[in-house]
């Protein structure tokens, strides 16, 4: 089977070095491709990714899931791939991890896989904010759908067949959560899968790192979870067209 693995990325030219040398270690075999989404970055980000062999693909249009919609697009078209990863650039996500993350579906026992965050998070990398917003989205999901999700962490991985079910289409923030609401609604096989969360290795997130940005997230998030629900009839019925 194969797995390719998606790098949403903004300004991120401090860590790319050093995670593709993380990726770089990874065993033969377990990524085929590496495509980098930047998303209108102003430093070498890019630059740098592909002199790293990354395939590189742009989306000015700055929004966490039209980043992970143009990566996604280039994958459609390009020898899809069994299993999609996605990972963020910030190596706050710790990319050895992706072995774990890919084997329940590697192994045929789940069509989606998340990276759970919390109980081996390091101190201070999920900040207050951080944590009440995943157990509000978290315990909404478990009311609607009851779905009992730990995190809405970045680090995942989804059978494409049932990528393709879900018709991902939010551009912003809702991008996790739509995907985790999604795979409720359809009755998907979801594995979630504790692995290791780190501050930072350099420069500040985009959401966690301001009010502003943490507040607009979790009202996506939270509008997200709602819309989803409403239209849930909807959701299923799109599945199978």
């Amino acid at each position: 089977m194969t797995s390719d693995l998606i790098i949403p990325a903004l300004d991120e030219q401090a860590n790319i070095n050093a995670l593709f040398d993380v990726l770089d270690a990874l065993p033969a075999g377990l990524v085929r491709r590496v495509v980098l989404a930047d998303n209108g970055s102003t430093d070498q980000t890019a630059a740098m990714a592909c002199a790293r062999g990354a395939i590189v693909v742009h989306e000015p249009q700055r929004g966490y899931g039209a980043a992970c919609l143009k990566a996604l697009d280039f994958l459609r078209n390009n020898d899809p791939p069994n299993i999609v990863a996605f990972v963020d650039a910030d190596l706050a996500d710790d990319p050895t991890a992706l072995r774990a993350v890919l084997e329940p579906i590697l192994s045929g026992a789940a069509d989606v896989s998340i990276g759970c965050r919390p109980a081996q998070a390091e101190p201070g990398s999920l900040n207050a904010v951080q944590r009440f917003g995943n157990r509000l989205a978290c315990t909404m999901m478990r009311v609607l759908t009851g779905a009992k999700y730990r995190d809405l962490g970045p680090m995942r991985a989804v059978a494409w067949g049932a990528l393709l079910r879900m018709h991902m289409a939010d551009r912003t923030w809702g991008w996790t959560v739509e995907m985790q609401m999604k795979a409720a609604l359809l009755g998907l096989r979801v594995a979630q899968v504790d692995v290791p969360y780190r501050n930072r290795r350099s420069g500040t997130s985009k959401i966690s790192g301001s009010l502003r940005g943490a507040t607009a997230a979790g009202t996506k998030i939270i509008a997200t979870i709602l819309s989803l629900w409403w239209n849930r009839r909807g959701v299923r019925t799109s599945s199978n067209a």
